[in-house]
């Protein structure tokens, strides 16, 4: 083994050691490279620490290796259109010199004052030449917005986003969030287009994948690399967690001290910040979901003396924020990596 720790634990940072989410940035890049995309706005979501933001920078990075593609980034609490005419201006040079010989955008602030002509007077309409004239050289604008929630500037970047695009402008978008903030998005009256845009879920990685890559990494056995893949249940921030505190222990088998470790980490920067956002009703079933590796919703009601109507909210919205698994059909799982021993410390707490 190197010297250096390849995994990580810091959110949003590439890491050395990494699984890529190979399908979604395949589809991504396939659907906007086409001559003529059918679509032109996408989303990534999941719970904290499931690979969006890496998953986002990876295809930041693809693109902006492609001479015909320019990439902004842009916060989601800012100004979304005045920061996108005035990053184009300053980044993008043939739009620099375009702006300087032919448009007054001096009323936001913007470029030099063209004297001779008439200040334009409004953001979108300045972001729309600015799009026509990208058009003209064969060049697309592709606008990323990591961790994306219901503001007024994403809220008027996406009413503007559906003007743009119904005149054939070349711009497109990937907004990354998390369940609830995207789903408040899409909820919010005006944005039917977002809704329908095509939205893509962090599921968990490949366990395979994940058992490969610490058998060589690590110079593990097969056998302990599979556990340790089986412990990470996929989710991409366990699987940097436990790879680099296996690292550091410079062990061959996971001890009680890695195990310590690792369920510190996950309840400090993920865990905590899940359970104080539930709903008590949702904390309560939870108690009794955290009983069983699984358990069907039969047994669940059996022992919450519960009806179907009772379970049916809260089953909803633990499904939605990604803590339990219910895909096999009527059976219950908890999808987080040891969240049941996270939650049987709040109990005892």
């Amino acid at each position: 083994m190197n010297n250096r720790n390849p995994y990580t634990i810091s959110f949003g940072k590439v890491p050395t050691k990494y699984l890529s989410r190979a399908s979604i940035i395949d589809s991504i890049v396939e659907a906007l490279e086409s001559d003529i995309p059918d679509e032109q706005a996408f989303k990534l979501t999941g719970i904290r620490g499931t690979g969006k933001t890496v998953t986002l920078t990876s295809l930041e990075r693809h693109f902006n290796d492609e001479k015909n593609w320019v990439v902004i980034g842009i916060r989601s609490d800012s100004d979304i259109i005045s920061e996108l005419v005035a990053r184009l201006y300053s980044s993008v040079p043939l739009i620099t010199k375009f702006v300087d010989a032919n448009l007054n955008l001096s009323a936001f602030g913007i470029g030099i004052n063209v004297s001779k002509k008439s200040p334009v007077a409004s953001i979108d309409y300045a972001l729309e030449i600015l799009l026509s004239e990208l058009n003209k050289h064969g060049k697309r604008l592709l606008v990323t917005i990591d961790e994306a929630r219901n503001t007024k500037g994403i809220i008027d970047f996406i009413q503007e986003f559906q003007i743009l695009i119904r005149k054939d402008l070349p711009i497109y978008t990937i907004l990354a969030g998390l369940y609830e903030d995207i789903e408040s998005l899409e909820n919010t009256k005006g944005l039917t287009f977002f809704l329908r845009a095509t939205k893509f879920e962090m599921t968990p990685l490949n366990i395979t994948y994940i058992r490969d890559d610490y058998q060589k990494t690590l110079g593990i056995t097969f056998e302990e690399a599979e556990k340790m893949a089986y412990i990470t249940k996929g989710y991409a921030f366990a699987y940097q967690t436990l790879g680099k505190y296996m690292w550091d222990s410079k062990g061959k088998t996971v001890t009680d001290e890695v195990l310590r470790q690792f369920d510190d980490v996950l309840a400090q920067k993920v865990y905590y910040k899940i359970w104080s956002v539930l709903a008590p009703k949702d904390r309560w079933f939870l108690k009794f979901i955290a009983q069983k590796d699984s358990m069907t919703a039969t047994d669940l009601l059996e022992i919450t003396k519960k009806s179907h109507s009772e379970w049916s909210v809260p089953r909803k919205r633990l499904m939605e924020k990604g803590v339990i698994d219910t895909r096999l059909r009527g059976v219950i799982m908890l999808r987080l990596p040891r969240f049941k021993e996270f939650i049987d410390a709040q109990i005892e707490f």
